[in-house]
């Protein structure tokens, strides 16, 4: 009776993967690409009624990647903690208040809702997986990978609210940081493994 929840689950993991993935690389290449253009067509020596103009263009483009990236964290993120029957009411439950929540005080503040929630969960995800417990929904096993993802997860997290701090220099450089040492440090422990079980070891032995 178990397999097919496990193969629904493991089914999930894929296509959850396979499409934040192509989120992510359309939102590089569209920051590639306005990041090239802006150069080549020397935005820069424009007026300043044209930079705007330009830059309000390049955030509508990316908007909807944005927003898309938001809601599949709403959903990777839970996933970790919650059965698949569970997954699917929580994420109404999150659209919902996120939809509420949206009207009453603009898109902007809805989407900043959807990745604080998303932000305490993995918060909890991280200190579980940390913690070696056994509660936690993961496609592969293994202590070091599971961390690994966890603070990958983290990081994506925090490299869309940065998206959303920008402006706050202090802050924008908090972020920043936290989240390139999440996502290297993950894929240190999700890539590399093995080699992080010698290295403890031989720490341990030596």
């Amino acid at each position: 009776m178990m397999k097919p929840a496990i193969k629904k689950k493991g089914s999930l993991d894929f296509y959850l993967i396979v499409v934040t993935v192509a989120v992510l690389f359309v939102i590089s290449a569209i920051c590639v690409y306005g990041m090239f253009y802006f150069k080549l067509a020397q935005i820069q020596q424009l007026a300043p009624a044209e930079k705007l103009a330009y830059m309000d263009r390049m955030n509508r483009v990316v908007a909807p990647f944005i927003i898309s990236l938001i809601v599949l964290l709403g959903i990777c993120v839970p996933k970790r903690l919650l059965p698949t029957v569970w997954l699917t009411r929580f994420a109404l439950v999150l659209a919902v208040a996120s939809g509420g929540i949206s009207l009453w005080l603009g898109v902007k503040t809805g989407l900043v809702a959807v990745l604080a929630a998303s932000l305490l969960l993995q918060l909890v995800v991280l200190f579980l997986a940390l913690a070696g417990s056994d509660v936690l929904y993961f496609e592969k096993s293994g202590y070091w990978v599971r961390l690994g993802s966890s603070l990958i997860h983290l990081g994506i997290i925090l490299f869309v609210f940065d998206l959303f701090f920008h402006r706050h220099q202090s802050l924008h450089l908090i972020l920043f940081w936290i989240t390139t040492g999440a996502t290297v440090l993950g894929m240190v422990f999700c890539f590399y493994s093995q080699g992080v079980v010698r290295l403890i070891r031989g720490i341990r032995g030596g």
